[in-house]
């Protein structure tokens, strides 16, 4: 009954911080974490202590399987050298730079454990960084390396942390050793994660249940996760791989019913578990500091080499964000080049054929692919004001919370360690994610240029309504029948068929001015209307209702009707 409270309350605090922040301009985790502290000194408010294994193994899999499906493979694709280096470079020389300074701060605190609390501390959580990107218009790439080095990130930092507390308790004397295990770890994760979204994709693809689709959905993550763990493999690192894959195969293997129900499922699950997870950061505060032993170590001077190591790991990622926009140029100008070289040599093939048509038409598609690429890396270049956002947004999270309490009750210093790890974690957050907003603006970073969107997406509308009207040429097979179909009823078809198209043309020539853009366009026009019918049928149908006129099912099919067409004429709202 008190845990059923306490939920309830929790997720009303969740739901009213999220409403309240969006007024006020700032990312909800960092008003959760604030308020957080403030309810844990409340009279009556009991001392919060959370498993470590209770976010490691059950919140943090669900969390990080519903921000992979949502990321696209091939902007993951397209900057897979970034996010690698951000994700596992970056985060590696990050827990070696900060575990040296800590290790040079606590004298009785042996290497590999002052490294073990640097893996801790070194995953940036890029919850609070994207929601606020998202708000403010930061440019598309900017959100996925943010997304996709949030995403690796934490599979590098727990398996370092495994690798250092194992050293430190004597159980990896060399190395190499360490170095193995690493590897190990990566490698089967990549193998069970891919396995395991395969098999679950293959087996959602045969069901045409929506209640059984979303059960076998939210077991994905674990699916993943325990049997990678039990083999002493990175169990994040698989969920992130299954995530993706299954984002990338459910446009082709699943129904649109299933896409939907699975968009809105995860996108709940990810808004409570994340939430939950930063307001249980403040929550626990008190108890942290109750815990340090001050002839051990002060609570003073433990926040103090807490802000020490924060300082620390912004310089550090100051230093290692420069070289590497530096670096996208040659990796632009390198691009160029091969797909240079691979226009050439298709031209080549194509004056002396060689190949057969199927090998040639893979080169074409390959060849397209790199070139779209290399439009997309001139379009969406990252300058200097990316890289001062991307250097600052290196926020502390999820992660650091449960990963500095796993820490073994032998370790010198534990719970002055874990008060540094949360002084990280709060810091950041509130000053790094708090000023974000104000230097997104100060630099003026453009984002996505909401006119050229607009005309690609009717140009896109164009090209798949041009391909589906290519049926009608012989109707009868595209829709299993020998008889002559009503050329009336294909005249039909065609004009509904470019609705869309005409519907997303007419909105690219809006324009941007605010006194013109609610313009009453046809299309427009057209949609208020049907609204306006459904909404007068839906009276009708709780009229109906009320008197008890029809059996209960028919009313609910209607009802799931008008919902359908309610749903397909209303503008998609921007997300949480």
């Amino acid at each position: 009954m008190e845990l059923g409270v306490y939920a309830v309350v929790g997720i009303a605090v969740i739901v009213a911080v999220a409403a309240f922040s969006r007024k006020l301009g700032v990312a909800a985790p960092i008003i959760l974490v604030i308020v957080g502290v403030g309810l844990s000194y409340l009279p009556g408010v009991p001392e919060i202590e959370v498993e470590p294994e209770l976010v490691l193994d059950v919140v943090l899999p669900p969390i990080l399987y519903a921000a992979a499906i949502s990321v696209p493979i091939m902007d993951f694709r397209r900057n897979l050298a970034t996010i690698t280096s951000l994700s596992v470079v970056l985060v590696i020389v990050t827990a070696f730079g900060a575990g040296f300074l800590l290790f040079s701060l606590l004298p009785d605190l042996n290497l590999a454990a002052a490294i073990a609390l640097g893996a801790i501390i070194s995953p940036p959580d890029a919850v609070a960084a994207t929601s606020i990107g998202r708000r403010l218009g930061l440019p598309p790439r900017l959100l996925t390396v943010l997304e996709g080095e949030g995403l690796v990130n934490d599979a590098t930092a727990l398996v370092l942390l495994r690798s250092a507390s194992a050293a430190a308790a004597g159980g990896m004397l060399t190395p190499w050793a360490t170095v193995g295990d690493f590897v190990y770890a990566v490698v089967l994760a990549i193998i069970v994660g891919f396995i395991a979204g395969y098999v679950t994709v293959w087996l959602r693809s045969k069901l045409n249940d929506s209640v059984l689709d979303t059960a076998i959905s939210i077991a994905v993550p674990f699916v993943a996760f325990m049997p990678t763990e039990a083999l002493g493999g990175s169990g994040v690192l698989a969920v992130v791989i299954a995530g993706l894959y299954t984002g990338h195969a459910s446009s082709a293997a699943f129904s649109a019913q299933a896409r939907i129900s699975d968009r809105i499922n995860w996108r709940t699950i990810q808004f409570l578990l994340e939430n939950a997870v930063f307001l249980l950061i403040g929550l626990e505060i008190r108890t942290l500091i109750g815990a340090v032993d001050a002839e051990i170590l002060s609570v003073e001077e433990s926040i103090g080499i807490g802000l020490v190591a924060t300082a620390a790991l912004i310089a550090l990622r100051f230093l290692w964000v420069g070289p590497l926009v530096l670096g996208l140029r040659a990796r632009e100008r390198w691009a160029e080049r091969q797909t240079l070289q691979r226009w050439l040599s298709m031209g080549y093939s194509e004056r002396f054929p060689r190949q057969n048509r199927r090998w040639h038409r893979r080169r074409e598609r390959a060849y397209e692919r790199q070139r779209a690429d290399l439009e997309q890396l001139r379009l969406e270049q990252i300058d200097w004001r990316g890289g001062v956002i991307l250097s600052w947004s290196g926020m502390r999270g999820v992660v650091t919370l449960a990963a500095a309490q796993s820490l073994p009750q032998s370790t010198p210093y534990r719970e002055q360690l874990v008060l540094i790890a949360f002084t990280v974690a709060v810091v950041t957050l509130v000053v790094q994610g708090g000023t974000l907003p104000w230097l997104i603006r100060l630099l003026k970073v453009q984002g996505i240029d909401e006119s050229e969107d607009r005309r690609q997406l009717a140009t896109l509308l164009d090209e798949i309504s041009y391909a589906g009207i290519s049926v009608l040429e012989d109707p009868a097979s595209a829709v299993g029948i020998e008889e002559e179909i009503d050329p009336d009823l294909l005249e039909r078809v065609r004009q509904s068929t470019f609705l869309r198209a005409e519907a997303a043309w007419e909105r690219s020539r809006e324009s941007v001015s605010p006194s013109e853009t609610h313009a009453e366009t046809p299309h427009r026009l057209y949609r208020q209307l049907r609204l306006a019918v459904v909404q007068a049928e839906r009276e009708r149908l709780l009229d109906a209702r009320a008197r008890g006129a029809y059996p209960s099912r028919i009313l609910a099919e209607a009802q799931t009707m008008l919902d359908i067409e309610e749903t397909r004429l209303r503008p998609p709202r921007a997300d949480h």
